[in-house]
């Protein structure tokens, strides 16, 4: 596995060039491919009209994204070239951009299914400079992305969005009588997605809500009634939207501190739901007792009847 990992950066590099060395080889004038942090990249010209190629390179594969009008019509040209030449089998996650709402929220949450550690929901105001900027910075699922390039696009998401961001971390303490008032984990989660949207709108005027789908529940059941008004979309794999990416990675870097912070109190917890995680609770309740296991867990998870 981890040498796969190590060859993804060179199949990336490897598609792209083949992109590149087609549209040359049409007459499309190329820029040199560049390397950045986490995708490679180069520019075509068409009748004075320029569009970027990107190809991301993740734990989960790669990923090529255009950047440039996408109404014109040299756009539309040079994507039909390039996502022709997908149909070759490189084990890719393609996708093409989308069109997005100039301003949105963006929600999505980290730690549901982990029975260690918080809840974490997070939410991200974006507009079309901010979004452009977060598209630059190759934002995208946190799931395709390692802890390092996770905390590394955390510190810059926040430089861009300024203070148009919020998360909602819910200790799992808190969670656990949380849980017991809902009874619920979809009910949860829409009040913790609620709090953090509110948080948001009172500092923005927006009128476009997208999150990551979780349930058929309104969404909007828990806020105040001075915000009917506003769209709620709950869609499903919305991480593809840059505001709800932007959102994942926000809300994994709070997860992923935290375990870290458990670590550095000699506290070393394993994430998921495994086997393997198991056997971490049954080592944890001899260290600190299992009336204490609540600071640290999510005792509803079908995890500790295991134990038991």
């Amino acid at each position: 596995m981890k040498s796969f990992v190590m060859n993804i950066p060179k199949k990336a590099y490897d598609y792209i060039n083949q992109i590149k060395k087609k549209l040359t080889a049409l007459n499309y004038i190329t820029t040199n491919i560049e390397q950045k942090n986490y995708n490679y990249e180069f520019t075509v010209s068409i009748n004075k009209k320029k569009v970027k190629v990107l190809v991301y390179f993740g734990k989960k594969g790669l990923r090529t994204i255009l950047q440039g009008d996408t109404k014109s019509k040299e756009y539309s040209q040079i994507r039909k070239v390039i996502f022709e030449q997908m149909e070759l089998d490189l084990s890719t996650d393609n996708d093409i951009e989308i069109i997005e709402p100039d301003e949105y929220i963006g929600t999505d949450e980290s730690g549901k299914g982990d029975f260690f550690g918080p809840l974490v929901v997070a939410a991200v105001f974006v507009n079309n400079e901010t979004r452009n900027k977060l598209k630059q910075l190759g934002v995208r699922d946190s799931k395709d992305l390692s802890e390092e390039q996770i905390s590394y696009m955390s510190k810059n998401i926040i430089k861009i969005v300024g203070e148009n961001y919020n998360i909602v971390t819910i200790a799992p303490a808190k969670y656990n009588e949380l849980y017991s008032e809902f009874k619920n984990l979809n009910k949860l989660l829409n009040w913790a997605h609620s709090k953090a949207i509110e948080n948001i709108l009172k500092k923005n005027e927006c009128k476009k809500v997208i999150t990551d789908k979780f349930s058929n529940q309104k969404l909007n059941i828990h806020l105040d009634k001075n915000y009917s008004s506003i769209e709620f979309l709950q869609i499903t794999k919305a991480e593809k939207y840059i505001g709800v990416a932007a959102a994942s990675i926000l809300a994994r870097n709070k997860l992923n501190e935290w375990f870290k912070e458990q670590s550095k109190k000699g506290i070393n917890l394993v994430k998921g739901s495994s086997k393997k995680v198991e056997e971490c609770v049954a080592d944890l309740i001899k260290k600190i007792g299992k009336e204490n296991l609540k600071s640290y867990a999510k005792l509803h998870f079908k995890t500790l009847k295991n134990i038991d």
